[in-house]
């Protein structure tokens, strides 16, 4: 059996973000059953985890065949044994592939600098100062997005693990406008998330915190 390895707790700014999402995606989306290894932060300390995932971080993998870290990484095995998220052709596996480095590489890091200033450092005045430049870039990387994207469905002809990635970074700046106000790239994400697979992997996702978020409510 698949085995994800996931956080038993993560704030609330971060659920639905955390990149193990991104494997029960996939995994939803190629029709493959899984289980889950709730880690507390001690077991994510602990030497037997380390010594899979050296960082501490999730999700680590397992299905019988490979033992694996990375998201990224992961989404690209899980691809490459299903026609729903990789073309089999040889033109079609390259495109699946770029696009998934593009997510990880072109769009990700930009947008993880503007949402470390948001949620981590938004009082820090060398945070304020850097915002401005931070904003402008992830703005004109999102525009080049939308420019290949307009009078597309997907980035391709058909949606792959390319789209599958790229959603998932741009999903993280869903406390923000930068998306939602530029429609292609709304609508875009929008369509993915309508996925019935899309679905069931956020549903599973969030049960994990049901309880926590309960409490938090509470208070």
């Amino acid at each position: 059996m698949r085995k994800i390895s996931v956080l038993k707790w993560v704030p609330p700014f971060a659920r639905g973000s955390v990149k193990e999402f991104r494997v029960r995606w996939a995994l939803e989306e190629a029709g493959l059953p899984y289980e889950e290894e709730v880690l507390t932060p001690e077991d994510q300390d602990a030497a037997s985890y380390r010594a899979r995932q050296p960082f501490g971080q999730v999700p680590a993998y397992e299905d019988g065949e490979v033992s694996m870290f990375e998201s990224g990484a992961i989404v690209l095995h899980i691809a490459e044994k299903s026609d729903a998220l990789m073309p089999r052709d040889e033109q079609g596996r390259a495109r699946t592939m770029q696009w998934t480095f593009a997510a990880l590489t072109s769009i990700q890091p930009a947008v993880a600098d503007v949402t470390a200033l948001d949620f981590f450092y938004p009082q820090e005045e060398w945070a304020k100062l850097r915002r401005p430049g931070a904003e402008e870039f992830l703005t004109r990387r999102l525009g080049q997005l939308a420019g290949h994207l307009q009078g597309r469905e997907w980035l391709e002809d058909r949606f792959t693990a390319g789209d599958l990635m790229m959603v998932t970074v741009l999903r993280d700046l869903r406390h923000r406008d930068f998306v939602s106000k530029v429609p292609v790239l709304d609508a875009y994400v929008k369509r993915a998330e309508a996925r019935p697979a899309f679905g069931r992997a956020l549903a599973a996702h969030m049960a994990l915190y049901a309880d926590a978020a309960k409490a938090e409510a509470a208070e």
